[in-house]
């Protein structure tokens, strides 16, 4: 029988000494298959060449792991709030599993000084630290399965890092706000992409938010959909300010 806890035999032949031991540190286990979190943790701008001359990195992994953070989380959310509604889990589980939230926890996990990127990358791929923690996600599912990754995501991760009570009063999608202050005070809002900056993976979006056609914020981010936010954002906390006058 493999024990998890217990170091496996190939660790102590290994020259990922450093990378069992991280995890262990973590997450509270030894892993099975050492290359999957190796390759958990290689960053698209450090991609390597497999014997097949393919070039890999965890783009795929964090597919993999994007999917099972998200239904595990949707399960827990279920099961703590059983009188909730569709809307309700679902922005809950948009709160706990956004860029931003990964980003804070890999950070407080520790995951960014594992991460391979390629030179003076960490500036510019704002989101690693999060598509990391999805990779690794990935990883640990196709090493040790569902039931597994489901109780340490759990009970390492979610319980011990998220204040769901918390999460429940956090005004995170701004969009969502503004769109709804818009259509009581009949008004006409728009998002409009005025610029974009950069080429290939340091291509960033603006984006002007208009109310009747006047300008009230502009947003920045790689994505359209974070740049949006953001000007959602700027454009919130305006409001609220006059409104507080």
């Amino acid at each position: 029988m493999n024990f998890p806890f217990v170091a496996p035999v190939r660790y102590f032949f290994s020259t990922e000494k450093h990378l069992y031991q991280a995890i262990k540190n973590i997450f509270g286990f030894y892993p099975r298959n050492i290359f999957l979190y190796r390759l958990a943790f290689l960053h698209k701008s450090a991609g390597e060449e497999n014997v097949r001359g393919v070039k890999i990195n965890n783009e795929r992994l964090e597919f993999l792991g994007d999917a099972i953070l998200d239904a595990i989380t949707a399960d827990y959310l279920f099961k703590t709030f059983p009188t909730k509604d569709e809307g309700f889990l679902t922005e809950m589980r948009s709160k706990i599993v956004s860029r931003v939230q990964l980003n804070k926890l890999s950070q407080k996990l520790g995951l960014e000084k594992l991460v391979r990127l390629d030179s003076g990358s960490n500036n510019i791929y704002r989101s690693f630290q999060g598509d990391a923690f999805e990779a690794l996600i990935g990883a640990m599912y196709l090493d040790r399965g569902y039931a597994f990754t489901r109780h340490i995501l759990l009970e390492r991760v979610i319980k011990h890092y998220f204040d769901i009570n918390e999460l429940v009063n956090l005004e995170s999608n701004f969009k969502s706000r503004m769109i709804e202050w818009a259509q009581k005070e009949k008004k006409q809002l728009t998002f409009v992409v005025v610029e974009e900056t950069g080429t290939g993976y340091k291509k960033q979006y603006i984006i002007e938010l208009l109310v009747d056609n006047i300008a009230l914020s502009r947003g920045q981010d790689y994505s359209i959909k974070g740049a949006e936010q953001n000007a959602a954002e700027k454009a919130w906390n305006n409001i609220n300010s006059e409104i507080a006058k």
